[in-house]
């Protein structure tokens, strides 16, 4: 069995999904693509069904009804994974602002160099963004860089989501603990990961911002993230317990 999965969550991904499937598995080397689909009404877990015939036991779908947000996602993808074996296991978006051709870059940064949890990063050397206004993009930044001021993190992009996680980091973060739902849950997981000892490492990827559907972010979703640093700057972490 191939080691490694990549976890996509959708909501009305329509325009995406099938380029997005095809992308991943166009790869070179083997991976599997789990999609987390919360209820779409556009059809989104449908174009994914009508595709899983041309990749026998690569493309796996897990429906959920309604829209619970985007930590939950990742958490029931999380549990999914481990549930099936996988060794490296990833976060992504659909709407192509990662490139899926960068996959293979983050799993040689576990794999082979050692770490523990990498990052695509946009605020690293060789990383960059496109297509973002500037606003947006001093919005991203600061964002990053107050979190690191408050969090003593030492991540540059602390509120990436395209990630490579080793088995033994989602086996041993408490993921029933993780509290939030939006970016903030970006960055409680990568703080997490840090606090528990895992070493994190950068690479550097272009952020290209999607050309099709409906960005997600909200006013909510962004005050969720900064009162939520605070928050997570003065809570103990502790490692899952398992039962012996």
């Amino acid at each position: 069995m191939p080691d490694r999965v990549v976890i996509i969550p959708t909501y009305n991904e329509k325009e995406n999904v099938e380029k997005m499937v095809r992308r991943v598995m166009s790869l070179a080397a083997d991976f599997h693509l789990l999609i987390v689909d919360d209820g779409s009404p556009d059809g989104t877990a449908d174009i994914v069904k009508s595709l899983m015939g041309s990749f026998p036991g690569r493309i796996h779908i897990e429906e959920r009804k309604g829209k619970l947000g985007l930590g939950t996602a990742y958490i029931h993808g999380f549990k999914w994974a481990l549930r099936n074996g996988y060794e490296y296991i990833f976060e992504m978006d659909c709407d192509f602002s990662h490139n899926p051709d960068d996959l293979p870059r983050l799993y040689e940064a576990c794999a082979v160099k050692g770490a523990d949890l990498s990052i695509g990063s946009r605020y690293v050397k060789g990383g960059k963004v496109e297509n973002w206004p500037l606003g947006r993009r001093l919005i991203s930044y600061y964002a990053s860089v107050y979190v690191r001021m408050v969090l003593w993190l030492g991540v540059k992009d602390t509120t990436a989501g395209f990630k490579c996680y080793k088995r033994k980091v989602l086996e041993t973060i408490d993921l029933d603990a993780i509290r939030f739902v939006g970016y903030a849950f970006q960055i409680e997981m990568k703080y997490t990961a840090y606090k528990l000892g895992f070493k994190i490492t950068e690479v550097p990827i272009t952020f290209i911002d999607r050309q099709e559907g409906v960005s997600k972010m909200s006013t909510k979703i962004f005050k969720e993230a900064f009162w939520g640093v605070l928050q997570m700057r003065f809570r103990k972490i502790k490692p899952r317990v398992t039962a012996s």
